[in-house]
């Protein structure tokens, strides 16, 4: 069956539209174009923003009109990532979305559910002329997953209502009301080179397999780091079997978890044996404490030619040493919300090129205090360890309001559609909602979506049944929002 083909089809052939169109963080502007057009053709007040923001307008149907007015909200862009098998390039080819069983899941690639799936209800509210609702408003952000940008980017007094409802939570059922802030931490170790000596061999190894995931909704799954285990192989390789180091690389974006990663080496005459002992050793170990949450881990190890230099031993044992000591994972559990990450870092990002060894770790804290302490570690162990550490692209928080007009209306709609209670919780995620609710103040803010697995890897994937629940619920919501 094609998606678009699926029920509600008002909603799965806007989600397929989307697909169509590339739309990777930071290459909107073929997407921007494309919800212009959509507005258009639909006969929907539509406009761009100063920055590159889309907001759609739509009146109150009748009888609703002393309704106040609500925002739907999500982000146009999505996360490029792909298996190392795929061809698929971002920029310019449509996703591969395919029916799985109860799932719509990509060939290889990021399905970009989070967030189309979001935007697309948003569009699909626009487009059905059968649903209750007062004065309607789609904000569709850019840049959302490496920066937030466009809601940074937001200015106040832009926007007409004051009930936001963010479309990017990722399970059905769960009522968001509150997120954590981030910082971002780049230690920056410079290095020299000097040229392989006579008689080494070239090897490669690569972790990859790795289930990865969103760095604040999957963190607590304990999963392994593809960074964390390269550099866990190479300190006894350098330490032990005197290899030299040509390059490390592995991650790709600041908010997922890194599910592969790779390193060439030098290695010294007749060291191969110990060489390749060490590296399956290893592996062989985090195989065994990863094989609940990781079973599909694998390793590759194959000859390549010679590098011509390698990297400052001094330099890149000190950088894989602050790796493996920098805290990675869930640093805290919450004392009030049960099974919310409260504290946690990501280090995403490993690359050695032009003389430099770049680590890039996100951090999130619900707490501001916790986040900024964390953020002292990091910068304390970095530079013991002789790196440059840079701190920024901080946000704040959502503060949870519980006792407010909407999340009444959320929770008895909910209880209406469903049969049963909502859990009312808030996401270890970044959501926009903390950075908007900055510059709207008065606004009541929510967020929901239906079930989506493994976002921001090749692994994510969207459940067909809780897309329609969820479709049926906000319609619901639409036609009981509390009136001014």
């Amino acid at each position: 069956m094609i998606i678009k083909d699926l029920e509600p089809t008002i909603v799965w052939k806007n989600f397929y539209g989307l697909t169509q169109i590339p739309r990777p963080s930071k290459h909107e502007g073929k997407v921007q174009e494309y919800l212009l057009k959509w507005g258009e053709e639909h006969g929907v007040e539509v406009f761009r923003d100063d920055t590159g923001n889309i907001i759609f307008r739509k009146g109150a149907t009748p009888g609703c009109e002393n309704m106040r007015g609500v925002i739907l909200q999500g982000h146009m862009d999505m996360v490029p990532q792909k298996t190392s098998d795929s061809s698929h390039d971002f920029l310019t080819d449509p996703i591969k979305a395919y029916v799985d069983g109860e799932w719509v899941t990509a060939d290889r690639t990021t399905l970009g559910a989070d967030n189309g799936i979001g935007v697309a209800m948003g569009l699909a509210v626009l487009e059905d002329e059968s649903i209750a609702h007062g004065p309607i408003e789609v904000l569709v952000t850019y840049d959302e997953e490496t920066g937030m940008t466009g809601a940074n980017s937001l200015k106040p007094g832009v926007l007409q209502g004051d009930i936001l409802i963010n479309l990017d939570s990722e399970e059905e059922g769960e009522l968001c009301v509150g997120c954590a802030g981030g910082l971002d931490a780049v230690a920056d170790f410079k290095y020299s080179t000097s040229p392989v000596q006579k008689g080494y061999k070239g090897c490669k190894f690569t972790v990859s397999g790795l289930q990865g995931g969103h760095s604040g909704m999957d963190i607590s799954l304990y999963r392994a780091n593809a960074n964390k285990v390269v550099a866990r192989i190479l300190l006894p390789l350098i330490e032990k079997a005197g290899v030299g180091v040509a390059s490390f690389n592995g991650g790709s974006l600041r908010n997922a978890i890194p599910f592969e990663a790779s390193a060439v080496i030098a290695v010294p005459p007749r060291k191969m044996k110990k060489v390749r002992e060490i590296i399956q050793g290893i592996f062989a170990d985090v195989k065994a404490e990863y094989i609940d949450s990781d079973p599909g881990a694998s390793l590759a190890v194959e000859a390549v030619d010679v590098p011509a230099e390698v990297i400052d031993p001094e330099v890149m044992l000190r950088a894989v040493k602050a790796i493996l000591a920098c805290p990675a994972g869930v640093v805290r559990m919450s004392r009030t919300m049960e099974g919310l990450t409260e504290t946690s870092t990501n280090m995403a990002i490993v690359r050695t090129s032009n003389g430099h060894i770049l680590v890039h770790s996100l951090m999130r804290s619900a707490v501001d205090t916790s986040k900024a302490y964390l953020a002292e570690r990091m910068r304390c162990l970095f530079e013991l360890a002789g790196a440059k550490i840079a701190i920024k692209g901080g946000y704040y928080g959502w503060t949870p309001k519980l006792d407010t007009p909407m999340n009444k209306v959320m929770m008895d709609m909910f209880k209406k559609v469903y049969g049963r209670d909502m859990k009312i919780m808030a996401t270890h995620g970044g959501l926009e909602c903390a950075i908007m609710g900055a510059k709207y103040p008065n606004w009541e803010m929510v967020s929901i979506g239906p079930t989506i697995k493994y976002p921001h890897s090749p692994d994510e994937k969207v459940n067909i049944a809780s897309v329609a629940r969820t479709w049926e619920y906000l319609k619901a919501v639409l036609a009981a929002v509390p009136t001014k």
